[in-house]
C-alpha cells in the first residue's frame, strides 16, 4: 500500500479522529493490513479563523507548504489534510510538493446527493467559496445558517476540548434548525465531526469522505 502524509494540527482532535476512523474503515486481520501514514501534527499552523474571518494574523500558507515538503521528504506518496477551512491553502500545498493531494472537498461533493445542502462549517468555508464551483457543477445549492455565530462558537468550544453533553446539545439544536431548510446536511468541519452522534437528519460528514479517499489511494 502507498503511504499517505497527513497535514495535521488544524485541531489536534481532528487528526486523532481521522486516524480512528481510518483504523475502523480498514478490515484488517493483522497490523500489516492497515494503511501506512506519516502524520505531521503541527500546532504552529497560524489560525485560519483569524486569517480568513478576522483578517488578522500570520498566513498559514507558507507553514502548510513546508509541512508538505517535510512529508514528501519523509516518504509520503500522497497528501491529505483533515480541515476543510485549510483547503483555502491547497494551491500552496500542491505547489510545494510533487505529490497527489487528496482534496477533501472534491471527495465530499462526489458523495453528496443533489439538492439543497445544509452547511455546518466554519464561516471561513463560506467566505472562501470552498465548495461553490463544485456545487454549481454538480447541481447542488448550499444553504448556510442565518446566524453563523453559534456555529463558530461551537467550533471554538470543541477546539477548547469540550465535546460533552452541552456541546452535543448545541449541535443537535443547530441541525434541527437547518433540517427544515434543506434536503441533506453536510458536516464540513472536523470539530463538528466529533458531535455527529446527535444528528438525526440525513447527513454526510466530510471527514468520512476523506477517509474513503485515503483508503482508495493507499490501496491503489
Amino acid at each position: 500500500m502507498r503511504t499517505v502524509g497527513i497535514l495535521g494540527g488544524m485541531g489536534p482532535e481532528a487528526t486523532v479522529l481521522l486516524m480512528q476512523r481510518l483504523l475502523a474503515a480498514v478490515p484488517a486481520r493483522d497490523d500489516a493490513d492497515h494503511i501506512p501514514l506519516i502524520v505531521h501534527q503541527n500546532p504552529g499552523v497560524p489560525s485560519r479563523i483569524q486569517r480568513l474571518i478576522e483578517g488578522v494574523g500570520d498566513d498559514p500558507g507558507p507553514v502548510l507548504a513546508q509541512m508538505a515538503r517535510d512529508l514528501e521528504a519523509a516518504g509520503a506518496e500522497g497528501l491529505a489534510m483533515p480541515c476543510n477551512t485549510a483547503h483555502a491553502y491547497a494551491p500552496q500545498i500542491m505547489a510545494a510538493a510533487a505529490l497527489p493531494f487528496l482534496d477533501m472537498r472534491a471527495a465530499t461533493v462526489a458523495a453528496l446527493p443533489k439538492g439543497r445542502i445544509g452547511m455546518l462549517a466554519s464561516p471561513a468555508v463560506r467566505l472562501t467559496g470552498a465548495f461553490d464551483a463544485a456545487f454549481t457543477e454538480a447541481g447542488m445549492v448550499p444553504v448556510w445558517p442565518e446566524e453563523e455565530g453559534p456555529v463558530l462558537a461551537l467550533i471554538r468550544r470543541v477546539k477548547a476540548g469540550d465535546s460533552g453533553s452541552g456541546a452535543m446539545q448545541a449541535m443537535a439544536d443547530l441541525t434541527a434548525v437547518m433540517a427544515g431548510q434543506c434536503d441533506h446536511l453536510l458536516v464540513a468541519c472536523t470539530e463538528l465531526s466529533l458531535l455527529t452522534g446527535v444528528v438525526d437528519q440525513p447527513f454526510t460528514d466530510s471527514l468520512d469522505c476523506l477517509v474513503t479517499a485515503i483508503c482508495d489511494f493507499a490501496r491503489s
